[in-house]
């Protein structure tokens, strides 16, 4: 709701298009539920920039949605409900928000217009609190009262265009990150969409360098490492001959079909890149505390990693003398991937179990492609194992007779 607004608060300007909350949660699911569960993006014009919003779910069961779009972002608004208070989702964010990098944060507090003046307070103070506790500075951090619905209904109260107006100026107050525009051009692809009649598009934000119409790229991740040629390129439905760092962009791909294009993969012209599904981290085990893990890390352990705007299953392999990890220690561990990606030393990332997150690490070295094989994670016949320290066999399923 709040992106709608914005975009109605700047429809005047001639430049930003007024976007209906139904128009940017567009899924019949999003609709029935009232909920955003994909992340979507939105182009909106203030005075001196040109931002590309990125609205991301709010719900704790689509944080893996949410951390797709975060993924790319320079800012986070973080929409906290003032009739609701601090609730289970706005501490997975602000904690994801430190996760993937993002340094400067704006609150908004929603809905100030049904609650009383001691409730706002109270609610500032929990947000400021939680925001110390995962090292932001909140004396350093705007929280701006308003009320989106005040805004979409066109009524005259402080609640409503004049949040909206200053939650803007205080975007306009953060700096702008510098790009890499020289370096080889890279695109993590956060989605890929089939347009009739034309082929298929590859979304994303560049993260390196840039793209000219007609020139070959390579797609690469997940195993798949194809040459192609990107046919059209376009910034928010507008066709340019030219795309650059810090853009969204969507790629026309030519000859591709969309199911070989996947969220994760990315689009790049640097030839020295190449995929492997193993290497080494320091890894970080969080505690119940943090939100983490009630038991020691074991050997083997298996679950979910999500680094920049992908995810994956991922096996961690302590070292021989290590025979777990308890919660709030660090350890070196080899980290075995299901399938091969593009990785790189110094990129951050974390493992979830469910809604937590049970540790965190930064890649420390790039090794060849593992030649383990475990049954049911990256290879399909039987094979024995130990997962998370209890006995798993496989066996073969006996046929019914």
């Amino acid at each position: 709701m709040l992106t709608s607004a914005i975009t109605k608060v700047f429809s005047g300007n001639g430049k930003t298009k007024f976007m209906k909350y139904d128009e940017i949660d567009r899924a019949e699911e999003e609709r029935a539920r009232g909920i955003t569960i994909n992340a979507c993006h939105v182009d909106y014009y203030s005075s001196g920039r040109h931002y590309a919003h990125t609205d991301c779910p709010g719900h704790i069961d689509y944080i893996k949605n949410m951390i797709t779009g975060a993924a790319q972002m320079d800012v986070a608004v973080l929409v906290v409900a003032a009739s609701e208070g601090v609730m289970p989702q706005t501490t997975e964010h602000i904690l994801l928000a430190k996760q993937i990098g993002i340094k400067n944060i704006i609150v908004y507090l929603n809905k100030v217009d049904i609650v009383d003046e001691d409730t706002l307070e109270l609610v500032e103070l929990e947000v400021r609190e939680l925001l110390d506790n995962f090292g932001y500075d909140s004396e350093a951090i705007p929280i701006i009262p308003g009320s989106a619905l005040d805004v979409l209904n066109e009524k005259d109260s402080e609640w409503g265009t004049k949040s909206i107006m200053k939650l803007i100026d205080a975007l306009d107050r953060c700096k702008i990150p510098t790009r890499d525009t020289k370096g080889p051009f890279r695109l993590p692809i956060e989605k890929a969409v089939t347009v009739p009649g034309r082929g298929t598009v590859a979304i994303g934000t560049i993260s390196k360098g840039n793209l000219k119409k007609s020139q070959e790229v390579r797609l690469m991740g997940r195993g798949v490492d194809i040459k192609t040629i990107a046919s059209d390129i376009q910034v928010f439905h507008q066709s340019v001959s030219k795309a650059t760092a810090g853009e969204n962009v969507g790629v026309l791909l030519r000859g591709l079909r969309k199911d070989i294009v996947q969220r994760g993969m990315f689009l790049s012209q640097d030839d020295s890149l190449s995929q492997t599904d193993t290497f080494e981290a320091q890894i970080y085990v969080q505690t119940k505390e943090e939100g983490g893990r009630k038991v020691p890390l074991m050997n083997n352990y298996v679950n979910q990693i999500y680094m920049e705007n992908w995810d994956i299953a991922c096996m961690v392999k302590l070292a021989e003398n290590v025979p777990m990890i308890m919660p709030g220690d660090t350890a070196l561990c080899k980290m075995i991937l299901r399938l091969p990606m593009v990785l790189e030393p110094g990129q951050r990332f974390f493992i979830r179990e469910g809604t937590i997150t049970a540790l965190t690490g930064i890649i420390s070295k790039i090794l060849p492609k593992s030649e383990e094989k475990y049954a049911g994670f990256n290879y399909l016949r039987p094979k024995a194992m130990k997962i998370e320290g209890k006995s798993a066999a496989a066996s073969r399923r006996r046929r019914k007779k």
